[in-house]
């Protein structure tokens, strides 16, 4: 029997190098939804039209432009926390509070419509640690669009910021909660529950996260709390928070004349103490408390529309000068590592009196098969516009590679206005995508050509969208050619494009490098995220910095420490046994190459939950090391973080635990009695437990076979399996499909998905089957002398 599309979603990302494609897949499948989702959307908006509501104004799709850089389809995608009907019968579409005469309508929605359901309470609370910040939306939807003696399935939304990655979901309604809650890999087969398909519970795109709920009653309220951790951006001394928060027209209840509140919670803490000061917030928030390092602000207000306008918010925490702080916390009693836990930060201060480093630059580019078209084009222009942020006193290469490597310059070419138009020239005439992929070898010239520079910071900037087979033996020859003491090594920045490479790989290399590591999942989003790579890696103010005195006994995430750069915030954690001196000295080199030393005093972290702030760093770091040392012993305490701070990793999954009560009027199950899973005979009720996996939300190890096959990321299907090939094909088999469903009730209801059009061509071109094989009887039977 042909595996079910679940059955092939669920297969182990670890098999990534196996025939079937898992990444690839997965990640033409998340295109493919983001694309129908939109439509379904605009269908829904269009379907809500039946829905009737006695005095007020109906529901009307918006008015939105088609401009040249924003599709119809963009546009319909959420900007706010969304609750959508899944509806795949449009005669079900009523108002359940008055119902009204609807005409028939035949056929159903295929996908499914979506209408966006109307919102009635909205909250909106930010806690910020560091440049962590964790965003918790609790808010109410109604199914204002069901017929009350009808059901349907209830989509839910949440767009998230820079990095945006969801802790948790709970929903209520009437009877019945939803939860989320991750567990290990290896629990599956424990697991009693029906298997959910990709769209009913993953990332639509990078940024949004969406979950279905089943069966939900028309006129029914959801009550939905959803949690999900995000970054701020930090440039300039300022720390800059974006929640998306607009939400629009259609969602608003249509008894306009009826108060709706909304409320704004947030909350600074950065740990150093230091003075915080606002520079830009998008609502009128207004102060509640306020501390050294802290600072809490609320808004809170009754609307007749909701807020149209994104949540943004930025400070500053002022100094002229680098200062750090170390922070310390005991573990909680389930915590997985009894050890104390430790975090060491340094912000940059106000660097514009600070002598910057005389750089050594080399672009590393990947110009395989696979970078045509958005890809490279992105990559010039960001690598054109590093070039210009370049001081005469830099110097720079290119290096492109595909099976071979290509050189701009055998030597290191200074930066002129001159140079710079010659590389541009160059990057126009070699960037040109075809052939394979061959890291090690361009990674290996790019080292010699910075390996033996003086008196300036060695930077190599890696950016490839494939995965290659010699990635283990890659980063254990980085491994071995990295020194420390007075000279710097060069520092490797990756960058991963895609589902198809290992980011994990990169991660692990940028580690070992002691560099910077960032990715684009999405083409359009390439050139924006290579120009603040760029940007970061070549902004470093402080360099080879080490800790002292720590001992054997203390573990760092990451293990080697990378520079500070002027615009991100430099932190790292760790765990500890014993007690740690009562001063830490941090120590590095400036752009002169004069000393830099602070001692950084030990406080307790109070208010701070530095395991849940540093647990997707090191879940990141972790995974990566037992990616390289193939490790089984991480890979489980990976797992166990995973569960304990709710954060996803590869090595875990997030289910959907359905809760339903059930009032008794008789006394309760007896406790032992078989399939009983929980009574209570104080309240009269018994809580029946389901749990439903989702697929997995990692980004996989890579897909060695899309490399060799220079499949464009997210461009096209991938191969899928045999198995998988016999559904495909006898899907778009027409013939077949309509010679497997005849005489029965299949042949029904395909017929009943017809429009009246195409009912109608249907009919002509039977009749004249018909008439066909009436003239070949009347010529074989009746004629047959006749010519």
């Amino acid at each position: 029997m042909a595996p079910s599309l679940s059955a092939l979603l669920h297969q182990s990302s670890s098999h990534c190098h196996s025939s079937f494609d898992f990444p690839g897949y997965l990640s033409f499948l998340r295109t493919m939804m983001a694309e129908d989702f939109s439509r379904s959307v605009e269908d829904g908006l269009k379907l809500s039209k039946r829905i009737y509501l006695g005095k007020d104004r109906a529901i009307a799709p918006p008015n939105i432009p088609v401009t040249m850089d924003k599709s119809i389809a963009d546009a319909y995608l959420p900007k706010s926390p969304m609750v959508y009907a899944v509806i795949s019968n449009p005669g079900i579409v009523d108002n359940p509070d008055i119902p009204s005469y609807q005409p028939h309508v035949h056929g159903r929605c295929d996908p499914p419509a979506l209408i966006p359901l109307q919102m009635n309470r909205i909250e909106l609370q930010v806690d910020c640690f560091f440049d962590n910040v964790f965003v918790q939306v609790i808010g109410s939807w109604r199914v204002h669009c069901i017929m009350g003696s009808k059901s349907c399935d209830c989509r839910i939304a949440l767009p998230m910021g820079e990095q945006g990655s969801v802790l948790g979901v709970e929903v209520e309604v009437h009877t019945k909660s939803y939860a989320t809650e991750i567990i290990a890999v290896d629990d599956n087969k424990d697991v009693v529950g029906k298997e959910a398909n990709l769209e009913n519970g993953s990332y639509l795109k990078p940024n949004i996260f969406t979950l279905t709920i089943p069966k939900v009653d028309g006129g029914a309220i959801l009550s939905i709390k959803a949690s999900w951790m995000q970054k701020s951006v930090f440039k300039n001394g300022e720390f800059s928070i974006g929640v998306p928060f607009s939400f629009p027209e259609y969602v608003t209840p249509v008894a306009k004349k009826l108060p709706k509140k909304e409320k704004i919670l947030l909350n600074v803490n950065s740990g150093s103490g230091t003075e915080i000061v606002c520079k830009h917030t998008s609502h009128p928030l207004k102060e509640v408390r306020r501390e050294a390092g802290k600072l809490s602000l609320a808004y809170e207000t009754e609307v007749l529309i909701w807020t149209h306008n994104d949540f943004t918010f930025s400070y500053a925490v002022s100094s002229s000068h680098i200062f750090g702080g170390l922070l310390v916390q005991s573990p909680s009693v389930h915590d997985v590592d009894q050890r104390d836990m430790f975090s060491i930060y340094l912000f940059p201060g106000n660097q514009q009196c600070m002598k910057v480093f005389r750089r050594e630059v080399v672009f590393v580019i990947d110009i395989s098969g696979s970078m045509e078209g958005k890809p490279i084009q992105a990559t010039k222009n960001a690598i054109l516009t590093a070039l210009n942020k370049l001081e005469p006193k830099d110097s720079f290469n290119i290096l492109a590679f595909n099976g071979e490597s290509y050189v701009f310059s055998s030597l290191m070419e200074s930066v002129t206005e001159n140079t710079i138009e010659k590389a541009g020239q160059w990057i126009n005439s070699n960037f040109i995508a075809g052939g394979s992929t061959n890291i090690s070898q361009a990674l290996n010239k790019a080292i010699e050509m910075v390996s033996n520079i003086s008196g300036a910071i060695p930077l190599i900037f890696l950016v490839t969208d494939g995965t290659v087979e010699d990635e283990r033996q890659i980063c254990e020859v980085i491994k071995s050619r990295q020194t420390f003491g007075e000279a710097i090594s060069p520092r490797i920045h990756t960058f991963g494009i895609g589902l198809y490479c290992n980011h994990h790989f990169l991660r692990m290399l940028a580690i070992l490098g002691r560099g910077g590591n960032d990715a684009a999942y999405e083409v359009d989003s390439i050139e924006t995220r290579l120009q603040s790579f760029f940007s970061r890696g070549l902004s470093t103010v402080l360099a080879n910095i080490s800790l002292e005195p720590l001992d054997n006994e203390v573990e760092t995430y990451p293990s080697r420490l990378p520079d500070l750069s002027c615009e991100e915030l430099w932190t790292i954690s760790g765990r500890f046994v014993g007690n740690l001196p009562e001063f830490v000295r941090a120590e590095g080199v400036f752009g002169d190459f004069s000393k830099f030393v602070v001692d950084l005093k030990i406080c307790s972290a109070k208010d701070v939950p530095l395991d849940k702030i540093f647990a997707k760093q090191q879940i990141a770091i972790l995974t990566a090391q037992a990616w390289f040392s193939t490790s089984k012993q991480l890979e489980e305490k990976v797992s166990k973080i995973s569960i304990e701070t709710g954060v996803a990793s590869e090595y875990t999954r997030m289910s959907l635990l359905e809760t339903q009560r059930v009032h008794q009027s008789t006394e309760s199950s007896p406790a032992g009695r078989k399939g009983s899973k929980k009574a209570n005979s104080e309240k009269g009720e018994t809580k029946t437990l389901r749990r439903t996996m989702l697929p997995s939300l990692g980004v996989g190890f890579g897909s060695l076979t899309a490399t060799m096959d220079n499949i464009p990321p997210g461009a096209e299907q991938p191969k899928l399996p045999e198995a998988a090939e016999m559904i495909i094909k006898a899907a778009s088999n027409c013939c077949e499909r309509l010679y497997g469903n005849c005489c029965c009730m299949c042949c029904i209801q395909c017929c009943s998905r017809m429009n009246n059009e195409c009912a109608v061509a249907l009919t002509q071109l039977c009749m004249a089957l018909a008439c066909f094989g009436c003239f070949e009887c009347c010529a074989a039977i009746c004629c047959p002398g006749e010519q």
